[in-house]
């Protein structure tokens, strides 16, 4: 990158901070808010939907690179918007679906998807419904949402510049620097802010956007990879509850990072930490074994369940008994 564009980024940084601190005074101004509860893994009052810094990257991006990928934006303002209202005031869960569902349709215009066979459109459909559900039921902890989505767009980035070009840079840097604002306020032990729906929706919208272009790009399936650590969680947290016959849509604490931060009283930051290093050496070990990736991705499944399961037979105790 040649020192034309280091300034140029270093502007938009400028741009895109000034921008979260004009949020910051209109969310303490409206009282846009998150107050702990008893399903909470925080104890302060903290400000809520500092992650529309990713929203807010993506418009810069959309209007100062040309208008590029124009479905994709309009996708991602859809969800953005409701996700945003619902932290404000919750909204109707009919209304969420129906923009959420317009919203991937409109990603999925964007990818030419419906020129290629239908299953194509059945698989991206279970993969970003699942994808967002787990970006949404993980946020939770400072540092979580910021610190592995971060991991993802690294990778990403250097998949895209190293490998195979599968989408324009400058979108990946645009998402980079909005991680790397978003992360200074959040992940550190007292978070000024969380990332509400409107960020975890929103980040997990547009990560699913660029790994889908480098998934048709290379008609491999295994980059589902790259957001193996939460998939897992989340998937096994769901079967668990379902176990325990309660409704999978209410607030819970049920996750291992929730066991985790709740009952072992491990700092957030370093709960953050694990879950994004684990997600990093995942990563790093798929371009180390990239010829035998599908036994490769099924092996890391299999370890990961294998620890899942072990550590909330140790450990799910320390939750009952609250």
């Amino acid at each position: 990158m040649d020192a034309s564009l280091i300034w140029y980024y270093l502007l938009i940084f400028i741009i895109l901070f000034a921008g979260i601190l004009v949020y910051f005074k209109i969310a303490g101004k409206y009282n846009i808010i998150d107050k702990p509860n008893e399903r909470s893994s925080h104890t302060r009052i903290t400000l809520r939907g500092g992650g529309i810094i990713f929203y807010l990257g993506i418009l810069l991006y959309f209007f100062t690179q040309g208008l590029l990928y124009p479905w994709f934006f309009i996708g991602l303002t859809l969800i953005a918007a409701i996700s945003f209202a619902d932290d404000i005031k919750p909204q109707s869960s009919k209304l969420r679906l129906l923009l959420h569902f317009i919203a991937m349709l409109s990603m999925f215009y964007q990818w030419s998807l419906f020129s290629l066979p239908w299953y194509y459109t059945i698989v991206a459909l279970v993969f970003c419904t699942g994808v967002l559900n787990a970006y949404n039921f993980m946020d939770g902890i400072n540092g979580i949402t910021g610190g592995y989505s971060f991991i993802i767009a690294m990778a990403l980035w250097y998949i895209n510049s190293y490998q195979i070009s599968f989408v324009d840079n400058n979108l990946i840097y645009y998402l980079l620097l909005s991680l790397l604002i978003f992360n200074f306020f959040n992940f550190r032990k007292k978070a000024r802010c969380f990332a509400g729906d409107v960020g975890s929706v929103s980040v997990a919208f547009i990560l699913i956007f660029l790994s889908g272009c480098l998934i048709i790009k290379t008609a491999d399936f295994s980059y589902i990879i790259l957001f193996v650590v939460y998939g897992v969680d989340s998937a096994l947290t769901v079967i668990h509850r379902l176990i325990l016959k309660e409704k999978i849509f209410e607030a819970h604490r049920k996750h291992a990072y929730q066991l985790m931060v709740n009952e072992l009283k491990i700092p957030h930051v370093l709960v953050s930490s694990i879950y994004s290093s684990l997600q990093a050496i995942v990563i790093i070990g798929l371009f180390c074994f990239y010829e035998w990736r599908y036994l490769y991705l099924c092996l890391v499944i299999v370890i990961l369940s294998l620890a899942y399961i072990l550590f909330k037979k140790k450990y799910f105790h320390l939750h009952l008994i609250k």
